[in-house]
């Protein structure tokens, strides 16, 4: 199973915890936004969004919208309603509510306010937006992008990015927090309104201005950690797909439990082929932060979270995390290498939708049975390619999902695994039950023509219609178990398991009917049956009568037997008609077994012999036979689903190697020590 991060184990929402400006190096983190002085900075914290006003109400991303209120600026927009705005040469305009700065320092000149006129929208593929403003009364216009600070640090001036870079977003993304860049670059006074319309993407974002950092923090859902923790008492693997930060990935796959505190994660770092070198991959550890606080102080943290420590020899206990740029690489150049790296993958950052995509199809190349859940647009075309796509947005991604969560937090995993294992267990009830229904008619029949004779029309009729109908509808009405559990029901209708249950439920049947027939010929008072030339004349007799009420009473027995409640489903009991059913069929079959006599029309209308009262002994007998067939027919289906059955079975197959690629895969990793290779480099075969 495997969950996007932002809005699916972390909350919609951001807190803005403050911002990190630059004036050479990063300064101290400043809470207060709107404390910052006029400048770029501010600027684009104020205009680079995609915000806009509906119905008097500013709406948008989350993220901008927190970026925006933290400036205390204000947002207007031109045209009368939310039809006409659009068509304005500049629609947004943004400026500052206090009286000291809606004013430059000298009065007599225009108020301060900037226009947007261009919008870049934010792109998953390109991590980054950006907008073309227009200060009221400058001479040239401005861009300001924000995104990945990875991508804006290399669309910078090298020059304007600090040497304390990387260091600072580490310690703020080895936290779980989340970090965007901001920067900026005024533009040519020469560049026109006309031009800017038409200017591609490319030539804008570039040689921009490192301006700073915003640092917001995202909390994990309440219900995340239970849930993944749910899913993993269940044996069911955990996976982690978003396109933050890989630091912040990993402190909150940690913080809901997909990473156990004493599990090593491997970071994977893939180089892209050049003309000079050949594609390379780099292994090496990350260390997990000690401190559960976050210390600040100057705006940086007391001390390196992330401090040198010996390494952890490699095990089978680690988990890898790995970007998009390395996953690309990887996928084009390391073939061989990628399997493994799906295989013990728990965290994938900045993955593009696209390469969500290709991680849901790499996984069931490998056999995995696949669910997802997200909520963006983003995530449509992995929800799509899964096996099972939860969606927790009524938007665009549950066009794609088959299922959609009224509740917004990933509780709804565990039903629908739930759920579907009970529908799984049911269906193959069902398919079982239909199967021993045919089987205990053929064996009926054939008895009964072995002497002549047959079943009456109204006897097919109650076994057919009453019995037959009634329970095959109402087995399916038990709900999904309470518990997760780790067991797996089969997935094939020809598994081992399945085939051997239905095999030894007929044999018992067969034993049943077979053993009723000839006790009759025991009793002193019994009559073989003289075949008439009117078959209709050959249906009343002892022999029919026992052959029907027994199997009759085997039809019960094994909808009960198949309709087995935990571990996947509710007890039968929970499925009050159902048990109703049950209880009413097998005390009216009773009933033309000991007492036919006190209603007459029964053997006119079902062609029922009468045994008993007069020959109640035998009825007891024929009863008894009832109930060791009813004994063994529960105790195979209770054989079938312990354990042991399996490691049984196993041998008797001659398996040789499990037809799960995974299983391999992993089984090749645990018999290699020194895989991965920890502190090395590993180098393709080709150069450009």
């Amino acid at each position: 199973m495997y969950f996007f991060k932002t809005g699916t184990l972390t909350e919609d929402g951001l807190d803005m915890l403050g911002v990190v400006p630059l004036q050479d190096h990063f300064l101290p983190l400043i809470q207060h936004a709107d404390e910052l002085p006029r400048g770029p900075f501010l600027a684009c914290m104020a205009a680079c969004h995609s915000l806009t006003i509906i119905e008097g109400q500013i709406t948008g991303d989350p993220l901008d919208l927190k970026m925006f209120e933290a400036t205390k600026w204000i947002l207007e927009e031109q045209g009368q309603d939310d039809t006409t705005k659009y068509g304005n040469m500049m629609p947004t305009v943004v400026k500052p509510t206090t009286t000291e700065t809606y004013l430059q320092p000298n009065t007599e000149q225009l108020p301060y306010e900037i226009g947007i006129v261009r919008q870049f929208p934010f792109s998953s593929n390109l991590q980054r937006m950006s907008v073309i403003t227009r200060t009221l009364g400058a001479k040239n216009m401005d861009i300001y992008v924000k995104g990945a600070p990875e991508m804006i640090a290399s669309l910078c001036n090298k020059q304007t990015v600090p040497m304390d870079f990387h260091s600072t977003l580490q310690s703020y993304t080895q936290k779980g927090l989340r970090v965007i860049a901001l920067a900026w670059r005024p533009l040519s006074q020469k560049v026109s309104w006309r031009r800017i319309q038409k200017l591609p993407r490319s030539e804008v974002e570039n040689d921009l201005t490192f301006l700073g950092l915003l640092i917001l923090q995202n909390m994990l859902k309440p219900q995340s950690t239970q849930v993944i923790n749910q899913l993993r008492e269940a044996d069911i693997r955990t996976v982690m797909v978003t396109g933050d930060n890989m630091l912040t990935a990993i402190s909150v796959a940690r913080e809901c439990g997909m990473i156990d505190p004493n599990s090593s994660v491997v970071l994977v770092t893939a180089s892209p082929l050049s003309s000079t070198s050949p594609s390379t991959i780099e292994w090496s550890y990350d260390v997990p932060p000690q401190n559960k606080g976050m210390q600040i102080e100057n705006g940086f943290p007391k001390q390196n979270l992330y401090q040198n420590q010996k390494l952890p020899a490699p095990s089978t206990n680690f988990h890898f995390a790995i970007n998009g740029k390395s996953f690309a690489v990887i996928k084009n150049h390391f073939a061989d290498v990628m399997p493994k790296i799906i295989q013990k993958g728990t965290v994938f950052s900045r993955m593009s939708p696209d390469q969500k995509r290709q991680l849901v199809e790499a996984l069931q190349e490998l056999g995995y049975g696949v669910g997802m859940c997200g909520d963006g647009a983003n995530d449509c075309g992995a929800l799509k390619s899964a096996h099972a796509g939860i969606s927790l947005s009524e938007a665009e991604a549950s066009v794609a999902s088959p299922f959609t969560s009224s509740i917004p937090n990933i509780s709804c995993v565990p039903i629908v695994i739930r759920e579907g294992r009970a529908a799984l267990v049911t269906s193959f009830g069902v398919f079982k039950y239909m199967a021993l229904y045919s089987i205990i008619q053929f064996i009926s029949v054939m008895i009964l023509y072995w002497i002549n004779s047959n079943l009456g029309d109204f006897q097919f009729l109650y076994v057919d219609l009453v019995i037959t109908t009634t329970v095959a509808i109402l087995m399916g009405y038990n709900g999904a178990y309470t518990h997760l559990v780790k067991k797996r029901p089969p997935g094939s209708l020809v598994s081992p398991i399945i085939l051997i249950s239905i095999i030894l439920q007929i044999l018992v049947q067969i034993i049943g009917q077979t053993t009723a027939y000839f006790l009759l010929f025991t009793q002193d008072w019994f009559e073989p049956l003289h075949p008439s030339q009117d078959a209709d004349e050959n249906i009343l007799c002892p022999e029919n009568t026992v052959i029907f009420i027994v199997s009759s009473f085997q039809y019960i027995i094994v909808a009960a037997a198949f309709s087995r409640g935990p571990p996947y489903r509710t007890p039968i009991w929970q499925n009050v008609w159902f048990l109703i059913s049950l209880i009413v069929l097998c005390m009216y079959t009773a009933f033309m077994l000991f007492y036919p006599n006190y209603l007459s029309f029964l053997e006119s209308f079902f062609q029922v012999y009468q045994l008993g009262p007069d020959h109640m002994k035998f009825c007891w007998i024929i009863f008894t036979v009832i109930i060791v067939n009813a004994t063994l027919t529960f105790a195979i289906e209770w054989l079938m689903g312990k354990a042991f059955i399996k490691t049984f079975i196993k041998p008797c197959r001659k398996k040789n190697a499990s037809k799960n690629i995974y299983k391999r895969i992993e089984k090749e990793i645990m018999n290699d020590p020194d895989w991965p290779p920890i502190g090395q480099v590993t180098t393709s075969n080709c150069v450009s």
